[in-house]
């Protein structure tokens, strides 16, 4: 990895060249890669449209990139090491020979049952090696790979199959996730009751529980695989055809699927895996996101295996059999960087310091967040148990629909300050802009934030549906893809993202990002999490709503309340005094870990009868929970 930046002053010079020769500097990464023809044009583009073009021309394929060109070197290399749900089930290792041959023969099984370039084909399984095999096999072949996570409704997988026109759904009999069982086939049964483009369902058997299988569609993964060829030629594609498509939350409830195209994506997923977690050869890398995911598919298969990495790929959950899993499994396989969620960290603090205590944690050498921004007692916890203070944490802002990591630190190279994303990586271009669309310059500056110039990794359009793209991205601020995130850059030029712009408050005139307040409430010792939402003021104009879950020592409500606003106002400011705190047990998330802040909006005015979509919630009970007791 000739790319991989080694110090501040290198990441300095490397960032001018990048921002001042865009397309020199990501043609020369992309010389490290292997191509059938290379590229026409560096880069063909504009925001209006929109059109992003990478490497025109080029053809290639990813999975030669991900496993033929290791093959030399690393072929008895572990390239996946699998820790299943029940801690008492066998580990597997997967060495880059054996994934190379087990991709080539699914992707023969595809090719037996119909499959060709260009079909969608919708992925519903659990975390097990076979899933990393399944988007593989589809890339070797030219089919594109829809994602779902395995724990969404059935109707969640029906309007993913519908909206991309799927023909065929690979899936698993079950799994237990925790102590929970998941019977995902019975799950894809329910969905293909409302979808007719579906041809094929390939059921691999995970659990042994029982299952209705259909004759005329239904297959056994295991008996294909048997029957099919070991060999298979990879699909020679060009550069900007799709990769995969991945469906995300939307402002109004409906997913929307984002298109990544093929070298752009490997590009960027490479060149950002490689520098921001500053991987070095023979290090163990986990990863806790699901597949499911776009931080799964691009820091659990395609980042580290493009990168020649190992990736520890967990089945299970943190807090399964109990809260010291995680660190039990960063102890047995001897991890070097974790990459986790707030969220996460969040509710392994709650669970207690017992549950790391024992733990030898000493392998560890960087640390990541991801997902949200991470308020400073998360951070601090994180830094001081986990990482014994030793280990440089990488906050990392990024979004599905931009691939890859855009701001963070580069680990043990870029200084780091809790909840601060810092700088930009290398060819990112980033703006900062007010209201009326004009770019803020110089430090101490505060805004939505843009990006002014494409990047390999962003996304091509919204499946089916370019206009949404173009309305949703490109048409808030003219020449420039809109991230929805307000931004602070400090007087020292560091980033912090302070949250979604939708979330941004305006309280008597001031603007307040929800992360900022939400970061001040989080600093009480007795407050677990919290979010807020603004909510019409005669005075102020917007008042703050805060949902606070508090810790079951509280007894005594209206004397947290009164320490949560005075807390708030020492970190603050009074303008950000919460009006309203209600508490709750229980905050309204997708199972990514994502706040629906918009379920919120509408409890904090009491439009609760109407609340969109609530089906792809973690637990759409909560909903009902709080709404009972609104204040």
């Amino acid at each position: 990895m000739n790319y991989q930046i080694k110090s501040i002053e290198e990441y300095k010079e490397t960032y001018k060249y990048s921002i001042e020769n865009p397309e020199e500097f990501w043609a020369e990464i992309a010389n490290n890669f292997i191509w059938h023809k290379k590229w026409d044009k560096v880069l063909e583009w504009n925001f209006t449209e929109p059109k992003v073009e990478w490497y025109k021309g080029a053809k290639l394929n990813i999975t030669e990139n991900c496993l033929d060109r290791h093959l030399e070197k690393l072929k008895d290399k572990t390239a996946i090491i699998w820790e299943p749900n029940n801690p008492e089930e066998k580990t597997r290792n997967i060495t880059y020979g054996e994934l190379h041959k087990d991709v080539c023969r699914f992707a023969n099984v595809l090719k037996n049952n119909g499959v060709k370039k260009g079909d969608r084909i919708c992925i519903y399984m659990p975390m097990i090696p076979e899933l990393t095999v399944a988007i593989l096999a589809c890339a070797r072949i030219g089919a594109i790979h829809s994602v779902v996570f395995g724990g969404f409704s059935s109707k969640s997988i029906a309007d993913r199959i519908v909206d991309a026109q799927c023909s065929m759904v690979i899936t698993a009999d079950g799994v237990y996730r925790g102590n929970k069982l998941i019977a995902l086939k019975n799950i894809v049964d329910e969905a293909l009751r409302n979808c007719n483009t579906i041809k094929k369902v390939i059921v691999y058997k995970r659990i042994g529980n029982n299952v209705v299988m259909n004759n005329e569609t239904d297959v056994w993964w295991h008996d294909e695989f048997e029957k099919a060829d070991k060999i298979c030629a990879a699909e020679i594609m060009d550069a900007e055809d799709m990769l995969f498509i991945l469906y995300t939350s939307g402002s109004t409830g409906k997913p929307k699927g984002v298109v990544h195209t093929i070298a752009g994506y490997m590009v960027f997923a490479s060149y950002t895996f490689a520098n921001v977690f500053q991987y070095e050869s023979n290090e163990i890398f986990f990863c806790t996101a699901d597949i499911g995911w776009v931080t799964g598919h691009t820091y659990i298969v395609y980042g580290p295996l493009l990168t020649g990495a190992t990736c520890l790929m967990f089945e299970g959950i943190p807090t399964y059999p109990d809260a010291g899993r995680l660190w039990q499994v960063v102890e047995k396989h001897k991890v070097n960087t974790l990459y986790t969620a707030p969220t996460a960290i969040r509710s392994l603090m709650q669970a207690g310091i017992e549950f790391v205590n024992g733990k030898n944690l000493d392998t560890l050498k960087k640390l990541g967040s991801v997902g949200e921004p991470i308020n400073e007692e998360a951070w601090h916890w994180y830094n001081t148990n986990i990482g014994k203070g030793k280990c440089p944490i990488v906050d990392t802002w990024w979004q599905t629909e931009t691939g890859g990591i855009m701001i963070s630190p580069l680990a043990g190279i870029t200084p780091t300050i809790p909840s601060f994303a810092m700088l930009p990586l290398p060819g990112i271009q980033l703006a900062i802009v007010n209201t009326q669309g004009e770019e803020l310059k110089g430090n101490d500056v505060s805004g939505d934030l843009c990006i002014k110039f494409p990047w390999p990794g962003i996304l091509r359009t919204t499946y089916g549906n370019h206009e949404r793209c173009r309305t949703n991205y490109f048409a808030t601020y003219k020449n420039m893809y809109y991230t929805g995130d307000g931004c602070i850059r400090d007087i020292n030029g560091y980033y912090r993202i302070t949250g979604r712009a939708d979330d941004v408050l305006k309280v008597s005139g001031h603007r307040i990002g929800t992360a900022e307040v939400e970061n001040a409430i989080d600093l009480h010792h007795n407050v677990i999490e919290s979010a807020v939402v603004a909510f019409p003021h005669n005075i102020k104009g917007q008042g703050i709503y805060a949902f606070v879950i508090c810790s079951n020592e509280t007894k005594d409500f209206e004397k947290l309340k009164s320490e949560i606003t005075n807390l708030v106002s020492e970190e603050i400011g009074s303008f950000a005094k919460p009006e309203r705190i209600q508490f709750v047990n229980g905050l309204p998330k997708t199972r990514s870990g994502k706040i629906m802040r918009r379920i919120l909006r509408k409890i904090a005015v009491g439009e609760t009868e109407n609340l969109g979509d609530t089906t792809t919630l973690l637990d759409p009970a909560i909903v009902e929970e709080i709404c009972k007791v609104i204040l």
